[in-house]
Protein backbone atom coordinates (compact mmCIF):
# COMPACT_ATOMS: atom_id res chain seq x y z
CA UNK A 1 0.00 0.00 0.00
CA UNK A 2 2.65 2.16 1.13
CA UNK A 3 4.73 1.71 -2.46
CA UNK A 4 1.38 2.24 -4.39
CA UNK A 5 0.53 5.45 -2.46
CA UNK A 6 4.08 6.88 -3.19
CA UNK A 7 3.40 5.99 -6.82
CA UNK A 8 0.60 8.01 -6.98
CA UNK A 9 1.99 11.22 -5.37
CA UNK A 10 5.14 10.86 -7.57
CA UNK A 11 2.93 10.59 -10.88
CA UNK A 12 0.32 13.22 -9.86
CA UNK A 13 3.50 15.63 -8.89
CA UNK A 14 4.97 14.71 -12.42
CA UNK A 15 1.84 15.58 -14.17
CA UNK A 16 1.54 18.85 -11.90
CA UNK A 17 5.26 19.72 -13.75
CA UNK A 18 4.49 18.91 -16.85
CA UNK A 19 1.27 20.89 -16.93
CA UNK A 20 2.79 23.89 -15.23
CA UNK A 21 5.83 23.48 -18.11
CA UNK A 22 3.08 23.65 -20.83
CA UNK A 23 0.34 25.21 -19.77
CA UNK A 24 2.21 28.36 -17.82
CA UNK A 25 3.39 29.61 -21.10
CA UNK A 26 0.32 29.42 -22.84
CA UNK A 27 -1.04 31.51 -20.35
CA UNK A 28 1.95 34.43 -20.12
CA UNK A 29 1.03 34.15 -24.49
CA UNK A 30 -2.91 34.30 -23.65
CA UNK A 31 -1.90 37.33 -20.70
CA UNK A 32 0.07 39.28 -23.13
CA UNK A 33 -2.24 39.01 -26.14
CA UNK A 34 -4.88 40.44 -24.32
CA UNK A 35 -3.42 43.56 -23.22
CA UNK A 36 -4.25 46.69 -24.21
CA UNK A 37 -1.32 47.97 -25.97
CA UNK A 38 0.78 50.82 -24.28
CA UNK A 39 0.38 51.54 -20.36
CA UNK A 40 -3.19 51.69 -20.28
CA UNK A 41 -5.20 49.26 -18.14
CA UNK A 42 -7.96 46.81 -18.61
CA UNK A 43 -8.19 43.67 -21.67
CA UNK A 44 -9.03 43.38 -25.68
CA UNK A 45 -9.34 40.70 -27.55
CA UNK A 46 -8.26 43.06 -30.84
CA UNK A 47 -5.54 41.09 -31.41
CA UNK A 48 -7.31 38.01 -31.73
CA UNK A 49 -10.40 39.32 -34.09
CA UNK A 50 -6.74 41.12 -36.14
CA UNK A 51 -6.33 37.56 -37.05
CA UNK A 52 -9.45 37.76 -39.15
CA UNK A 53 -9.29 41.16 -39.92
CA UNK A 54 -6.11 41.80 -41.27
CA UNK A 55 -5.98 40.58 -44.69
CA UNK A 56 -2.11 39.40 -44.47
CA UNK A 57 -2.43 37.63 -41.65
CA UNK A 58 -5.79 36.03 -42.61
CA UNK A 59 -4.21 35.15 -46.13
CA UNK A 60 -1.68 33.83 -44.75
CA UNK A 61 -3.32 32.17 -41.84
CA UNK A 62 -5.49 30.26 -45.03
CA UNK A 63 -1.92 29.01 -47.21
CA UNK A 64 -0.61 27.53 -43.88
CA UNK A 65 -3.26 25.54 -43.23
CA UNK A 66 -3.85 24.41 -47.08
CA UNK A 67 -0.29 23.70 -47.22
CA UNK A 68 -0.49 21.45 -44.39
CA UNK A 69 -3.10 19.59 -45.67
CA UNK A 70 -1.60 19.25 -49.02
CA UNK A 71 1.74 18.16 -47.15
CA UNK A 72 0.20 15.43 -45.06
CA UNK A 73 -1.46 14.30 -48.22
CA UNK A 74 1.31 14.12 -50.63
CA UNK A 75 3.50 12.39 -47.95
CA UNK A 76 0.64 9.64 -47.21
CA UNK A 77 0.53 9.36 -51.11
CA UNK A 78 4.42 9.23 -51.40
CA UNK A 79 5.56 6.99 -48.81
CA UNK A 80 3.10 4.81 -47.47
CA UNK A 81 2.68 2.92 -50.69
CA UNK A 82 6.52 2.89 -51.26
CA UNK A 83 7.03 1.38 -47.95
CA UNK A 84 4.72 -0.83 -47.68
CA UNK A 85 5.48 -1.92 -51.30
CA UNK A 86 9.60 -1.90 -50.35
CA UNK A 87 8.83 -4.28 -47.02
CA UNK A 88 6.43 -6.44 -49.27
CA UNK A 89 8.79 -6.98 -52.57
CA UNK A 90 12.32 -5.44 -52.53
CA UNK A 91 12.78 -5.99 -48.50
CA UNK A 92 16.96 -5.19 -49.40
CA UNK A 93 15.22 -1.92 -50.34
CA UNK A 94 14.31 -0.56 -46.82
CA UNK A 95 18.04 0.44 -45.75
CA UNK A 96 18.48 2.68 -49.04
CA UNK A 97 14.82 4.16 -48.55
CA UNK A 98 15.05 4.61 -44.81
CA UNK A 99 18.74 6.44 -45.96
CA UNK A 100 16.69 8.82 -48.33
CA UNK A 101 13.78 9.85 -46.24
CA UNK A 102 15.83 10.70 -43.25
CA UNK A 103 19.20 12.82 -45.66
CA UNK A 104 16.86 15.76 -45.14
CA UNK A 105 17.40 15.45 -41.31
CA UNK A 106 20.86 15.76 -41.87
CA UNK A 107 21.16 19.08 -44.22
CA UNK A 108 20.35 22.08 -42.78
CA UNK A 109 17.35 23.49 -43.88
CA UNK A 110 19.26 26.89 -45.38
CA UNK A 111 21.55 24.47 -47.24
CA UNK A 112 18.44 23.24 -48.75
CA UNK A 113 16.45 25.98 -49.56
CA UNK A 114 19.42 27.38 -50.90
CA UNK A 115 20.11 24.04 -52.97
CA UNK A 116 16.51 23.98 -54.70
CA UNK A 117 15.88 27.74 -55.29
CA UNK A 118 16.73 27.39 -58.91
CA UNK A 119 14.18 24.38 -58.66
CA UNK A 120 11.46 26.78 -57.84
CA UNK A 121 12.29 29.05 -60.41
CA UNK A 122 10.79 25.94 -62.75
CA UNK A 123 8.27 25.58 -60.23
CA UNK A 124 6.93 29.97 -60.47
CA UNK A 125 6.97 29.31 -64.33
CA UNK A 126 5.01 26.01 -64.32
CA UNK A 127 2.52 26.76 -61.65
CA UNK A 128 2.76 30.15 -60.63
CA UNK A 129 3.82 31.86 -57.26
CA UNK A 130 1.47 30.82 -55.22
CA UNK A 131 2.27 29.61 -51.65
CA UNK A 132 0.67 26.24 -51.98
CA UNK A 133 3.75 25.41 -54.55
CA UNK A 134 6.03 25.21 -50.98
CA UNK A 135 3.93 21.23 -50.62
CA UNK A 136 6.98 19.97 -52.64
CA UNK A 137 9.54 20.97 -50.15
CA UNK A 138 7.26 20.60 -47.16
CA UNK A 139 7.10 17.01 -48.40
CA UNK A 140 10.90 16.39 -48.64
CA UNK A 141 10.99 18.78 -44.83
CA UNK A 142 8.80 16.00 -43.14
CA UNK A 143 10.02 12.88 -44.60
CA UNK A 144 12.17 11.73 -41.70
CA UNK A 145 9.12 12.37 -38.85
CA UNK A 146 6.85 10.46 -40.97
CA UNK A 147 9.48 7.83 -41.81
CA UNK A 148 10.00 6.86 -38.32
CA UNK A 149 5.96 7.05 -37.11
CA UNK A 150 4.86 4.43 -40.42
CA UNK A 151 8.27 2.37 -40.19
CA UNK A 152 7.37 2.10 -36.43
CA UNK A 153 3.50 0.98 -37.03
CA UNK A 154 4.76 -1.36 -40.09
CA UNK A 155 7.39 -2.82 -37.66
CA UNK A 156 4.88 -3.60 -35.20
CA UNK A 157 2.81 -6.09 -37.52
CA UNK A 158 3.47 -8.85 -39.88
CA UNK A 159 2.96 -7.58 -43.31
CA UNK A 160 4.16 -10.29 -44.97
CA UNK A 161 1.33 -12.56 -43.64
CA UNK A 162 -1.49 -10.09 -44.16
CA UNK A 163 -0.47 -9.68 -47.85
CA UNK A 164 0.18 -13.17 -48.22
CA UNK A 165 -3.00 -13.89 -46.83
CA UNK A 166 -4.97 -11.54 -48.67
CA UNK A 167 -3.51 -12.39 -52.10
CA UNK A 168 -4.63 -16.00 -51.42
CA UNK A 169 -8.15 -15.29 -51.38
CA UNK A 170 -7.87 -13.48 -54.54
CA UNK A 171 -7.08 -9.74 -53.32
CA UNK A 172 -5.20 -7.42 -55.50
CA UNK A 173 -2.58 -5.64 -54.33
CA UNK A 174 -4.23 -2.13 -54.32
CA UNK A 175 -6.66 -3.93 -52.00
CA UNK A 176 -4.10 -5.71 -49.92
CA UNK A 177 -2.06 -1.87 -49.00
CA UNK A 178 -5.39 0.03 -48.65
CA UNK A 179 -7.63 -2.47 -46.91
CA UNK A 180 -5.33 -4.60 -45.48
CA UNK A 181 -2.16 -3.32 -44.36
CA UNK A 182 -3.04 0.66 -44.23
CA UNK A 183 -5.71 -0.35 -41.71
CA UNK A 184 -3.21 -1.96 -39.34
CA UNK A 185 -1.11 1.07 -39.25
CA UNK A 186 -3.62 3.90 -39.04
CA UNK A 187 -1.93 4.98 -36.09
CA UNK A 188 1.58 5.40 -37.43
CA UNK A 189 -0.19 7.10 -40.36
CA UNK A 190 -2.19 9.45 -38.01
CA UNK A 191 1.12 9.69 -36.05
CA UNK A 192 3.19 11.22 -39.37
CA UNK A 193 -0.13 13.66 -40.57
CA UNK A 194 0.07 15.29 -36.98
CA UNK A 195 3.84 15.61 -36.92
CA UNK A 196 3.70 17.01 -40.56
CA UNK A 197 1.03 19.42 -39.74
CA UNK A 198 3.44 21.12 -36.93
CA UNK A 199 5.71 21.12 -38.69
CA UNK A 200 4.20 23.48 -41.78
CA UNK A 201 2.83 25.73 -39.44
CA UNK A 202 5.76 26.58 -37.45
CA UNK A 203 8.03 26.35 -40.43
CA UNK A 204 9.93 29.49 -40.95
CA UNK A 205 13.12 29.03 -43.07
CA UNK A 206 12.19 28.13 -46.36
CA UNK A 207 9.07 30.10 -46.32
CA UNK A 208 11.04 32.85 -45.44
CA UNK A 209 13.73 32.71 -48.31
CA UNK A 210 11.36 32.00 -51.14
CA UNK A 211 9.75 34.97 -50.25
CA UNK A 212 6.36 33.79 -49.67
CA UNK A 213 4.10 34.78 -46.68
CA UNK A 214 3.17 31.88 -44.56
CA UNK A 215 1.81 32.10 -40.46
CA UNK A 216 5.37 31.92 -39.63
CA UNK A 217 6.55 34.97 -41.89
CA UNK A 218 3.64 37.12 -41.30
CA UNK A 219 4.00 36.77 -37.50
CA UNK A 220 7.26 37.41 -37.61
CA UNK A 221 6.91 40.82 -39.74
CA UNK A 222 3.64 41.56 -37.80
CA UNK A 223 5.21 41.64 -34.33
CA UNK A 224 7.43 44.68 -35.12
CA UNK A 225 4.32 46.25 -35.23
CA UNK A 226 1.60 44.57 -33.42
CA UNK A 227 3.24 41.86 -30.96
CA UNK A 228 -0.15 41.28 -28.98
CA UNK A 229 -1.53 39.97 -32.69
CA UNK A 230 1.45 37.73 -33.39
CA UNK A 231 1.26 36.41 -30.10
CA UNK A 232 -2.30 35.99 -30.63
CA UNK A 233 -1.34 33.88 -33.75
CA UNK A 234 1.31 31.94 -32.38
CA UNK A 235 -1.09 30.57 -29.16
CA UNK A 236 -3.88 29.82 -31.68
CA UNK A 237 -1.18 27.60 -33.71
CA UNK A 238 -0.14 25.81 -30.63
CA UNK A 239 -3.54 25.33 -29.27
CA UNK A 240 -4.48 23.79 -32.93
CA UNK A 241 -1.16 21.31 -32.43
CA UNK A 242 -1.87 20.45 -28.85
CA UNK A 243 -5.81 19.82 -30.14
CA UNK A 244 -4.91 17.25 -32.73
CA UNK A 245 -1.99 15.34 -30.38
CA UNK A 246 -4.99 14.78 -28.02
CA UNK A 247 -6.89 13.74 -30.72
CA UNK A 248 -4.24 11.00 -31.52
CA UNK A 249 -4.08 9.86 -28.21
CA UNK A 250 -7.78 9.55 -28.26
CA UNK A 251 -8.08 8.11 -31.35
CA UNK A 252 -5.59 5.52 -30.56
CA UNK A 253 -6.64 4.67 -27.05
CA UNK A 254 -10.32 4.06 -29.03
CA UNK A 255 -8.77 1.66 -31.62
CA UNK A 256 -7.09 -0.39 -28.62
CA UNK A 257 -10.13 -0.53 -27.44
CA UNK A 258 -11.65 -1.84 -30.04
CA UNK A 259 -9.11 -4.83 -31.02
CA UNK A 260 -9.39 -5.72 -27.15
CA UNK A 261 -13.45 -5.60 -27.52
Amino acid sequence: MTHSRTFRILRALGLLAFGAFFFVPLLALLDFSTQVPGDAPGRTWDAWTYMVTDERLRSAIVASLLLAVLTVTGMVVLLVPTMIWVRLRVPRLNRLVEFLCLLPLTIPALVIVVGITNVYSWVYYLLGGSPLTLTFAYVVLVLPYSYRAIDSALAAIDVTTLAEAARSLGAGWFTVITRIVVPNIWGGVLSAAFISVALVLGEYVFSSLLHFDTLPVAMAAIYKSYAQASMAAALASMTLVAVLLLGLTFLGRRRERKGMA
